[in-house]
């Protein structure tokens, strides 16, 4: 019996306008109903997806849980307390602002609370209107964030092969740190050892959950390594081709068609059918 699923948000659970649907969210409530805790894990902040809890009902709620960050942080949902945060320094912050400022990318620095961003072109403003708030800068620097908290750098370009080649070029001080890309446009850099995997991880030990007993859901490569370390791993229709072979089973829905109640039907509600 599954006792957790955790669900990646952005092409997984996420309808392109940025909704759960009514079916995704009447499954995840009956889930809820039999025990079983329904997780957001996700690259955003904590903070951006308190509309997501409220529309699945799990907002503000006791022994309900986030992973965020890329598994920076994991939070109960109730008051948003922290059970675990762990960052980057702000001189790996601001060495990966100042060598991308080099390259045609729009930087994310985020901190606990907040969401900066340099060369906020207007494809990239789009993307987020639905999605999160953000603090556009046009600075050469990141030394006003010095006493902050950061959580991850990214940097946004929606072809793929020029990520790669950054992600080459700068292997010389990354060696510390956990790079991941996702949502087809976003080159990631967290502390080493900090992704979902860890995060579904701490959650179920947390919980005194068998990691055995959990589901992980996801589309892209930031989430394979929770989709690794869950007991099933479930890819829905429309993920990474690249990644499709390593799932235990690709869901039949794409996120545009209630891929999660899918899930959560064949998985917890109906696990004999």
């Amino acid at each position: 019996m599954y006792k957790l699923i955790a669900c990646d948000l952005d092409e997984t659970l996420l309808s392109l306008d940025n909704t759960v649907s009514q079916k995704n969210v009447a499954a995840i409530q009956k889930a809820d109903e039999q025990g079983v805790k329904f997780v957001l894990a996700t690259g955003r902040g904590y903070q951006t997806v308190q509309g997501t809890l409220q529309e699945i009902g799990l907002y503000d709620q006791a022994d309900e849980y986030v992973i965020s960050f890329n598994g920076g942080a994991v939070t109960e949902n109730k008051g948003n307390r922290l059970l675990h945060f762990e960052g980057i320094s702000f001189e790996f912050a601001s060495e990966l602002y100042k060598r991308g400022l080099d390259y045609d990318v729009c930087i994310h620095v985020y901190t606990q609370e907040e969401v900066y961003v340099y060369n906020l072109v207007e494809e990239e403003r789009e993307h987020l209107k639905t999605k999160m708030e953000v603090i556009e800068i046009d600075r050469k620097d990141i030394d006003f964030l010095k006493d902050e908290e950061i959580v991850k750098v990214l940097y946004m370009n929606t072809d793929r092969e020029y990520l790669e080649k950054i992600a080459e070029d700068l292997k010389g001080i990354t060696q510390d740190s956990d790079v991941s890309y996702s949502s087809n446009r976003y080159l990631e850099f967290n502390q080493k050892g900090v992704n979902k995997g860890a995060g579904i991880r701490f959650l179920a030990d947390h919980l005194g959950i068998d990691i055995e007993e959990t589901i992980a859901i996801g589309d892209n490569f930031n989430d394979l390594p929770m989709l690794e370390t869950a007991g099933l791993a479930v890819g829905v229709q429309n993920m990474v081709p690249d990644l499709k072979e390593k799932m235990d089973y690709i869901a039949k829905a794409t996120h545009e068609e209630d891929a999660i109640h899918e899930v959560i039907e064949k998985f917890i509600l109906n696990p004999e059918a």
